[in-house]
């Protein structure tokens, strides 16, 4: 007897049929769309721009966190820069996260200048040398902020 209902009953036909099991799977690749997925294309092509306007005498920050001067463009994959004097390494393009100052007189807006230590002329002992190359060893600049090759903190 109850075998018989069961099989009687039909089920509800949805006004879209089975396309309402699908909605909630479109409105989530949609908003993993607007996001993840597009803000990553997006950055992805900034990156590819500023890798290909590359050019000699900029100041570079690699992946690995090495800083250096772009020397000579190599090819389409490939840049020589110098990460100290007379040291010369070969760089993949893609490995060049920010360019951190452009050569020439074009600045951009978003790199920031590298800040110089200025000397102090009033010092008495006339070791106004001294005092500009202890505070590079130790970061400070004449601002009071870090310097982008200073390693460690002051406290």
């Amino acid at each position: 007897m109850f075998i018989s209902t069961a099989h009687a009953q039909t089920g509800g036909g949805g006004l879209l049929g089975g396309m309402e099991s699908f909605i909630p799977l479109i409105l989530i690749f949609v908003i993993f769309w607007f996001f993840m997925i597009r803000p990553q294309q997006k950055k992805a092509k900034e990156h590819r721009e500023m890798v290909a306007a590359l050019r000699r005498n900029d100041q570079v920050l690699t992946a690995g966190g090495i800083f250096g001067r772009v020397t000579k463009l190599l090819d389409d994959n490939m840049v020589q820069v110098e990460i100290a004097d007379n040291v010369r390494v070969r760089v993949a393009r893609s490995t060049i996260t920010e360019v951190v100052s452009r050569s020439g007189t074009a600045k951009t807006a978003k790199s920031p200048t590298p800040k110089t230590v200025e000397k102090d002329d009033d010092d008495n002992d006339g070791n106004a040398d001294d005092k500009a190359a202890s505070s590079e060893a130790t970061g400070d600049t004449a601002s009071g902020k870090k310097s982008m090759f200073s390693f460690g903190s002051k406290k």
